[in-house]
């Protein structure tokens, strides 16, 4: 791989044709350096890399392997040949990764990379909520700990949590921890549903007003929103769903100008596939997902850290939780 884009006559880099309009030409030469070398890794490696929706442009597009959202990476993460899976992503991932590739090596370049849902809830929280509800079934967020996992019935992601709660034929069931995702799913559904005051510290931010201004300072702005939002900002928004509903709603319905209340980089990487379309910017970045970079993904394939390990103890509960989720269709 060149990493001489700009000398005169120089052939095109293909992987920087994908991100031409998000990184400027004078910066690539940062980044080709540690794209050559993680490609290099990853054959060296027997390795491959999954990259989560909010992942930066550079690794999204251009070392990545598997894209998608924590539901597509939790199904084609079981269907992965390769010895070694980075995860660039967060830390519940990656020992979702893990739960479902015993025998593979996986590896999360920092593992600092954590989540604010995750932290809001601990296994023994789930067993006072039990206790609280007898005879209801719990219904976890994938973005929760292998702890909390193993003591729900069930997992879910945005994009099938109603379908999740409705596969059970239960008038009640509880679920955790995002307290927005549980009211934003209970509007939509019989089922009673109740809820543990965890937030998202990026989409909790959002607020309705917000989409108001947008609208105002932006005609014809279609506005779509992640259901980890507050419900008055869905209440505003013209569509709602996970990082995966709202990039395939831009490839169906291809609006002139869009804005997605959700990560920043989520903008950034559905516009590659959609240069015609205008990608309104105003979001939040999440201080977790933005500790993967290129430079740890390259040490981390280099000195094979920091491997994820889970609690036998533990696997066998949780990974029958998320078994369950896959299981539905």
């Amino acid at each position: 791989m060149s990493t001489t884009l700009l000398a005169p006559n120089a052939r095109p880099d293909p992987l920087y044709e994908r991100v031409r309009h998000l990184i400027p030409p004078m910066e690539w030469p940062v980044f080709a350096p540690d794209i050559a070398a993680i490609q290099r890794l990853k054959r060296e490696r027997d390795a491959v890399i999954l990259a989560h929706n909010y992942q930066t442009p550079e690794i999204f597009h251009c070392v990545a392997d598997i894209t998608g959202d924590s539901l597509a990476l939790a199904r084609e993460a079981m269907t992965i040949d390769a010895k070694v899976i980075v995860l660039a992503g967060v830390h519940f991932m990656a020992e979702t990764a893990k739960l479902l590739n015993p025998a593979k090596t996986v590896l999360i370049p920092d593992l600092r990379a954590g989540c604010s849902l995750a932290d809001s809830i601990t296994a023994a929280d789930v067993r006072l909520m039990r206790a609280r509800y007898p005879d209801t079934p719990v219904v976890a967020y994938v973005n929760t700990t292998l702890a909390v996992k193993a003591e729900a019935d069930i997992c879910c992601t945005s994009g099938n949590a109603k379908k999740i709660i409705e596969s059970l034929g239960v008038p009640r069931v509880i679920m955790l921890p995002d307290e927005y995702l549980a009211q934003n799913i209970a509007k939509q559904t019989k089922v009673q549903v109740i809820a543990w005051a965890g937030h998202c510290e990026v989409h909790q931010r959002f607020s309705a007003a917000e989409v108001r201004a947008l609208r105002a300072g932006h005609p014809g702005v279609v506005v779509l929103a992640h259901p980890e939002c507050p419900p008055e900002v869905i209440a505003e928004a013209d569509y709602a769903g996970s990082t995966a509903d709202m990039a395939a709603y831009v490839g169906r319905e291809k609006p002139k100008r869009v804005v997605l209340m959700t990560e920043c980089s989520m903008a950034d990487n559905v516009s590659v596939g959609h240069p015609d379309v205008e990608f309104v910017r105003p979001c939040n970045l999440c201080p977790h997902m933005k500790r993967i970079t290129l430079a740890n993904i390259r040490s981390a394939l280099e000195e094979m850290r920091h491997e994820v390990t889970i609690d036998p103890a533990l696997a066998e509960r949780a990974h029958a939780a998320v078994a369950r989720m896959l299981a539905v269709r």
